[in-house]
């Protein structure tokens, strides 16, 4: 005859049973082959001499551009009214981006920092941009003050536009803090639904969306 089990050995038996099932469900709902991601930066020049230009005939319109940037990836640019307007993509002069600007005078940097997410089995995704855009505005007395923003821009799919700005001159550490709101907004962010973010100190030469400065 078996002898019976105490009441505290009943106890830990049922509580390791409940932990076994516990870590059974949990290591059943994660996946099993979930590649570790990491990100980094690649660079491609912007250089509109070397862009596929079609000009406007209308005054202050000065047509637009189109490149290339990492992997193929179509640049959009259009010009007009001393300012700027940068899209991405293969829809890139439909989508939000492609009709935003920054409020004061500004045209195009020269260097696209691609926001690039590595992931295993050797497949990657380039999900954001950092243009530096120089900005040219005026003081109290009607003085130019030239500054510099660093742009954040998401791309698609899912919409491409404006994630957020820093001031490119006041802030040290200000492409730390562009790919700080890269990583950490970009993927998520909702085009025309999130109010873009601004990072950092804002300078006298900085400028944010139109309307943003007043």
């Amino acid at each position: 005859m078996m002898p019976l089990m105490s009441s505290k050995m009943t106890v830990g038996f049922a509580i390791s049973a409940c932990i076994f099932i516990v870590a059974m469900t949990n290591a059943n709902a994660l996946p099993r082959h979930a590649p570790p991601s990491s990100i980094e930066s690649i660079y491609t020049a912007l250089d509109l001499d070397k862009c596929k230009h079609r000009p406007s005939k209308e005054i202050e319109d000065y047509g637009f551009w189109r490149c290339s940037g990492y992997a193929g990836i179509a640049v959009f640019v259009r010009a007009g009214d001393q300012r700027t307007y940068i899209s991405y993509g293969p829809n890139a002069a439909k989508e939000l981006a492609a009709n935003q600007t920054l409020g004061a005078f500004n045209s195009e940097g020269k260097l696209i920092e691609w926001r690039i997410a590595r992931l295993a089995h050797g497949k990657s995704h380039a999900f954001a941009t950092i243009l530096r855009w120089r900005v040219t505005k005026s003081d109290v007395t009607g003085d130019p003050v030239l500054g510099q923003v660093l742009v954040v821009t998401r791309l698609g799919p899912g919409g491409v536009c404006h994630v957020g700005y820093v001031d490119g001159r006041a802030n040290p550490n200000a492409n730390v803090l562009a790919q700080q709101i890269a990583d950490e907004n970009a993927r998520e962010f909702k085009c025309g639904k999130d109010k873009p973010i601004i990072l950092g100190t804002r300078g006298e030469g900085f400028s944010g969306p139109p309307g943003a400065d007043d």
